[in-house]
């Protein structure tokens, strides 16, 4: 995988199990978990419906914890347009 990544320190990359992030799951975290929006609010600043916010939360903060508790490299990977 490629792009920017939250790894533990001491490990080189190449020994680590990487999980993908997608920038949409990032954006929905960032929108609701940082900046304290509402599902819907960030819904509307993504364009998307209060249920793929949801969706992207759930699946974002899933990866997030699975990478944090089990010390594996977090990907961040562009969404192809």
């Amino acid at each position: 995988m490629k792009g920017r990544a939250f790894k533990p320190t001491g490990t080189p990359m190449t020994e680590l199990e990487q999980i993908a992030l997608q920038e949409d799951e990032l954006e929905a975290m960032r929108l609701c978990d940082l900046d304290g929006l509402t599902q819907e609010q960030a819904g509307e600043k993504m364009g998307v419906s209060r249920g793929t916010v949801q969706r992207l939360l759930n699946s974002g903060r899933k990866k997030t914890a699975l990478a944090l508790s089990q010390s594996k490299a977090l990907v961040f990977e562009h969404t192809a347009d």
